[in-house]
């Protein structure tokens, strides 16, 4: 079961700290209910996940097993069999790569704690996975098995994002304005030289916005070099600048946010080739913003 759901933490005033630590916020909540001989496979799927969302932004990772607190439910064995069968799945797939986290597990059983780090090198933990094997004893769980008996499940709590709300302040810092083409409210700026090429700019912006992707276009009174600069200030991640070359060829001539060789450059691309390539950039969630 799975849901994005809001939780409420009495956080003491002193700790709140702009979105990353605040007393509600949503969370992208699951908890598997499954048999335990299959813990070890859900637990890398759980695993697999977490790489590709972090992969996305390009985050590295750290892994922490969280062992027995001091106030726990449940046995001494059921809590062994549990840290065991976690640091198999760890060893299994970050071998050397984890630590162990003494008496910081929760209460109903140990959990795998995953730190992302910031383009400042700064840790937040985001990612928890908790191996419980004591509410399904409190609730009185069951399954029924292909003989027909009853037995009781495991339930794995897991949070790939954490607090969303914390997820966007990391991003947000994390790329300090320059966000990657997929996730980048301003994705291209189409900029007339002159009056005259009006209506191919806006032929060029209806194309790109039919295709999903956000443009604006600056048909503004500033120079073309204001024009050019304004944009780069705004941190569109790509300016397309078109004149009577660039109507004459149907392309577009374009600047690279992050490339500043490019800026200054004539570095023309036919209209088509723009557009699928565009297209393929934001469907490939690419972190590299480059074009041409």
């Amino acid at each position: 079961m799975a849901e994005f759901g809001i939780i409420h933490r009495n956080e003491a005033s002193g700790a709140l700290t702009g979105l990353t630590r605040v007393r509600r916020f949503v969370q992208d909540d699951t908890h598997v209910f499954c048999m335990p001989s299959q813990i070890e496979g859900e637990i890398n799927a759980l695993f697999d996940f977490m790489q590709h969302i972090y992969g996305l932004f390009g985050f590295e990772f750290h892994l922490e097993l969280s062992t027995r607190p001091d106030n726990y439910l449940g046995t001494v064995e059921t809590w062994d069999t549990a840290e065991e069968q976690l640091k198999q799945a760890l060893e299994k797939q970050y071998p050397g790569k984890w630590e162990i986290n003494p008496g910081d597990g929760a209460f109903y059983g140990p959990k795998i704690d995953i730190t992302i780090r910031d383009a400042l090198r700064r840790s937040f933990q985001c990612a928890t996975i908790q191996l419980d094997f004591q509410l399904p004893e409190r609730f009185n769980l069951k399954y029924r098995s292909a003989d027909e008996a009853a037995n009781r499940p495991v339930i794995i709590h897991r949070a790939i994002l954490g607090s969303l709300e914390r997820f966007i302040a990391i991003i947000t810092e994390h790329f300090a304005g320059k966000w990657p083409f997929w996730l980048s409210p301003r994705q291209v700026l189409v900029i007339p030289v002159a009056a005259p090429y009006k209506a191919y700019a806006a032929e060029i912006t209806d194309r790109l916005t039919s295709l999903g992707l956000h443009a604006d276009v600056d048909n503004g009174e500033n120079t073309l070099p204001k024009k050019i600069r304004n944009g780069e200030i705004a941190q569109y991640n790509f300016i397309l600048v078109v004149g009577q070359e660039e109507l004459d060829a149907k392309a577009v001539n374009v600047r690279n946010r992050d490339d500043v060789g490019s800026k200054g450059k004539d570095e023309m691309v036919p209209l088509e080739e723009a557009l699928s390539k565009l297209v393929s950039l934001k469907k490939t969630r690419s972190l590299e913003n480059k074009l041409v």
